[in-house]
């Protein structure tokens, strides 16, 4: 999935972590106004540990935009929706 020509947001984060829950409405609100320009997934560090290892995540939540493979921007914490949309825009 990450290696696709569309950007690719991968939201590490952890059901107990505060800040995680912040980004939910945000990430809805990057998906509702950008489409099919963008893949957003989420992945739970505690059931993926070792992915979220293989990509030194080192707390939460750690947000990564992929193209083609390659990691193009990454930022942990909170992100506001007219950031990401500006990191993605640039991205393509």
């Amino acid at each position: 999935m990450i290696s696709g020509e569309t950007p690719t947001l991968v939201d590490f984060s952890a059901e107990w972590c505060g800040p995680c829950k912040m980004m939910k409405p945000i990430l809805a609100e990057v998906k509702s106004k950008m489409g099919d320009q963008v893949r957003i997934v989420k992945i739970d560090v505690d059931k993926n540990p070792a992915l979220a290892q293989s990509f030194q995540v080192q707390g939460v939540p750690t947000l990564i935009v992929f193209k083609n493979g390659v990691a193009q921007w990454r930022q942990s914490g909170v992100v506001q929706p007219s950031k990401l949309k500006e990191v993605i825009e640039g991205i393509k």
